[in-house]
């Protein structure tokens, strides 16, 4: 069996009065693709989140790589999220005036790599996600479906061996949405473990593994 890339025990959020995760516990591994699912409002963005440290939980522990989230400094999660985590959201956060190439490796930024190794590796992840012959393509030239690859693009450019998707097909038509999806089960095979928040049942049946999360608890 692989070894855990993602842990999460009995973590609890609260924001004020409002408790939007209890005690919620999950475990993914490496190579895993796991769809989350729930409503609106059930505590799934939160849950994702904090699986991807940008916030911490109230109470419980999470676990990224072996790493103990709670042990680290501000300094060290943003280590490590940029080592370990790319993210593609509902929105593609592209910058319009800027080529796809240049989207992309704009996400490599801090990486301390060189101009012309950052467009290398930006047009080795458009290649992968079959945007190789519109890298010079501004947001405004490509559909939908073409700007939310780019993003994806974007977010395993760097390699990391975990994905988090925050309902990454909600902007899309069926025949975009599907191609997406496509997309993230690609990158699964060769070998990234993906965690897909979603309240599509449609896109939830596309992976393997699904888990329910309702009123800020995991439901069987």
């Amino acid at each position: 069996m692989s070894r855990p890339i993602l842990e999460i025990h009995r973590v609890s959020k609260t924001y004020g009065s409002v408790r939007a995760l209890r005690e919620v516990s999950l475990t993914i591994r490496q190579g895993e693709m796991v769809a989350i699912v729930g409503p609106s409002g059930s505590g799934k963005s939160t849950l994702l989140q904090i699986a991807g440290t940008l916030d911490r939980p109230t109470s419980g522990t999470v676990r990224v790589a072996g790493y103990d989230v709670n042990r680290l400094s501000d300094r060290e999660l943003s280590a490590l999220r940029a080592r370990y985590i790319g993210f593609v959201f509902q929105q593609f956060h592209l910058a319009p005036g800027l080529s796809a190439l240049d989207n992309v490796a704009d996400g490599l930024l801090y990486s301390g790599l060189s101009l012309r190794v950052r467009r290398a590796r930006a047009a080795q992840a458009l290649e992968r996600v079959g945007l190789g012959d519109r890298l010079r393509h501004r947001p405004h030239q490509l559909s939908g479906g073409q700007m939310q690859r780019v993003a994806v693009a974007r977010a395993v450019a760097g390699e990391p061996p975990l994905l988090l998707a925050d309902e990454p097909t909600g902007n899309l038509d069926t025949e975009s949405g599907a191609e997406v999806l496509s997309v993230f089960r690609s990158l699964n095979a060769a070998g990234i473990t993906i965690a897909l928040i979603t309240h599509d049942l449609d896109v939830a049946t596309a992976c393997p593994r699904r888990m329910r999360v309702l009123d800020g608890r995991i439901t069987p």
